[in-house]
């Protein structure tokens, strides 16, 4: 599967229509992005049950901002609608499918139990 375009009119479906969705934040001015594109490409190939998203942040600004891209590339992952990965910068391949075959691994309900305690561990701070 190639890698798709988000913009803000699309971002939410696509997030909540598949189960992961690997996401590139990259500019076409940064060098490390253009480098890092034919990689993310490849990588998109061998993994077809996973959606690989590229946001543009010069042209989408609000979604940059609504995720606090401070740096490019920012790759970030979602599975079943959470953010369970978010680093700066390009990823060299293994390290990426590494990444990738972590999230493919992760148990969600035990993520969601851990985030509900968290939850209750913060109001009882509050």
């Amino acid at each position: 599967m190639a890698t798709t375009e988000l913009i803000q009119a699309t971002f939410e479906k696509t997030i909540t229509d598949n189960k992961i969705v690997m996401i590139d934040f990259w500019a076409p001015w940064c060098g490390p992005c253009r480098s890092f594109a034919p990689l993310y490409e490849e990588i998109s190939e061998k993994y077809p049950n996973i959606v690989f998203a590229k946001v543009n942040t010069e042209e989408e600004k609000d979604l940059a901002g609504q995720f606090q891209i401070r740096s490019i590339p920012t790759l970030m992952i979602f599975k079943e609608q959470i953010i369970i990965f978010s680093q700066a910068g390009a990823l060299p391949k293994t390290a990426l499918e590494d990444v990738i075959k972590k999230a493919q691994e992760l148990d969600m309900d035990t993520v969601r139990q851990e985030m509900a305690e968290q939850a209750k561990s913060e109001q009882a701070t509050a």
